[in-house]
């Protein structure tokens, strides 16, 4: 059996998978898509291949950094979320993508990010997903800039405010989440028994691993708002057709603290 695909990204906090838009948009995808990925979760960039994260190590490609890199290489290997759209369906993806990525510019007013999120909410109605039943990429870049800015702890989130006074857009993260990334705080559970000597490491560590977590966090943070939720351009084309509902979880994950 081939070695798995490693994904690189960064650790999570407020109860998703990762802090990073762009990391949570891959890792999203990959659940959709039922993609075979060993996930490296870290806190520090410089344990990555590429030394930025996302980044994923291929056989085929080598090193890759940028998410809409991954995702296209995902597509490659028929592990593609947007096989069954229809064309009227992939031109409404890119046009959502091109209106995120217009009114949440970092220069833009509130005002037209608040707007935003209001046709995001119309456009999604009381569909599990935009599309209908099943997810698409545009699901994925979706929930990985929304769900930051519903978790995050921020002291005067007046468009955080406004995005859970939409109540569908909340429940479709919260449904993302249960589906997808169904444990507590996002993180799968270690399935290693601690020892006591494992247990005094760990506890000599625990400044590192308490700086490296609010680090990631900040990181996250920045590039939410920098970013301004969305920086990908999506395709549109699909490998192999997929029945509704979640697919199988094929991510080997792998938590990495910086020691």
């Amino acid at each position: 059996m081939a070695a798995p695909m490693e994904l690189f990204c960064w650790a999570g906090g407020w109860g998703l998978p990762s802090v990073d838009p762009d990391s949570l948009a891959v890792l999203t995808y990959a659940r959709f898509t039922g993609a075979p990925l060993k996930v490296h979760k870290v806190t520090n960039p410089w344990r990555s291949p590429s030394g930025c994260l996302p980044a994923l190590k291929t056989k085929e490609e080598g090193v890759l950094s940028q998410m809409h890199q991954i995702i296209t290489h995902l597509r490659k290997q028929k592990y593609n979320a947007d096989y069954d759209l229809s064309a009227r369906q992939g031109a409404d993806t890119l046009a959502f993508v091109s209106l995120l990525e217009e009114k949440l510019l970092p220069v833009l007013m509130y005002r037209e990010a608040q707007e935003c999120l209001t046709l995001l909410s119309q456009r999604l109605g009381d569909q599990k997903f935009f599309f209908g039943d099943s997810p698409a990429s545009l699901d994925a870049f979706v929930f990985s800039h929304l769900a930051p800015l519903l978790k995050a702890k921020l002291p005067n989130g007046k468009l955080q405010q406004h995005l859970k006074s939409l109540q569908n857009l909340c429940d479709y993260c919260t449904s993302i989440l249960s589906l997808y990334f169904p444990w507590d705080g996002g993180d799968a559970p270690s399935s290693t028994p601690k020892t006591p000597a494992s247990e005094g490491a760990e506890s000599e560590e625990e400044p590192y691993k308490r700086r490296n977590q609010i680090l990631s966090v900040l990181v996250g943070l920045a590039a939410m708002i920098g970013y301004a939720f969305l920086s990908g351009i999506v395709s549109v084309q699909r490998g192999t057709p997929g029945a509704a509902g979640p697919r199988p979880i094929a991510l080997e994950e792998e938590e990495e603290e910086e020691e």
